[in-house]
């Protein structure tokens, strides 16, 4: 059955048969009660399931070694917000008692948000800090709380103080910071990811970002 399978096996499968008909083996797996109770029981099932299901999602994973604990997961921002059109390399470690412990998530390339730290990338949101259910898998935290984290800031409890203190002060200039991080830091390339990932709304021409350049002060990472 599916919930017995590796990762190895799991990209055999999409490789012989195709993404299409291994989401619905998995998503009419997943559904059953008595696997359901397997995954629950034991971490390690629970991690693989949650990462396949992840990558049925269509978020591009990134492997970071052999195991299934630590990989990078690409997340665009959010539509009606000023972070749309940003793409973002995050790093993901899943701890020995995942699910019932949270995974650790931060930003890998720069962003700017008053609950995120703009050095460290790490993120403060009280679902994956604080209250943290078992019930809850990894889409939960891409689909619904980082999107609802950029799309609703908490500048009360901020780790970045400057943003969160901006945006208290000036929402149009807190907004217009937001969108230079995200042509300076946050462009597909920075993320590796392939042009054909982009959609048209979100490329910018090479004399806008020649323009951005000149008008911020600091260096750009690399």
């Amino acid at each position: 059955m599916l919930y017995l399978f590796t990762l190895n096996q799991f990209f055999t499968t999409i490789f012989i048969h195709g993404k299409s008909s291994i989401v619905i083996i998995f998503q009419a797996a997943y559904q059953e009660p008595n696997i359901q109770k397997e995954i629950m029981s034991s971490p390690s099932k629970r991690r693989e399931m949650d990462l396949m299901k992840l990558m049925m999602s269509d978020y591009k994973v990134e492997m970071v070694n052999d195991g299934m604990q630590e990989f990078h997961v690409h997340f665009h921002g959010p539509a009606e917000s000023p972070y749309h059109g940003g793409v973002w390399k995050m790093k993901v470690e899943l701890p020995d008692a995942y699910p019932y412990k949270s995974p650790s998530i931060s930003f890998v390339n720069k962003m700017y948000h008053p609950n995120v730290d703009e050095m460290s990338g790490s993120v403060c949101l009280d679902v994956i800090n604080q209250t943290w259910s078992p019930m809850f898998d990894l889409t939960n935290v891409f689909e619904v709380f980082l999107p609802q984290l950029l799309l609703y800031p908490n500048p009360s409890d901020p780790l970045n103080g400057e943003a969160a203190a901006l945006m208290m002060r000036d929402r149009t200039a807190y907004e217009q910071r937001v969108k230079e991080y995200c042509q300076k830091y946050a462009k597909p390339e920075d993320v590796g990811a392939s042009p054909e990932e982009q959609s048209s709304d979100e490329e910018l021409s090479d004399a806008e970002y020649d323009s951005d350049d000149e008008a911020m002060a600091g260096p750009v990472d690399p």
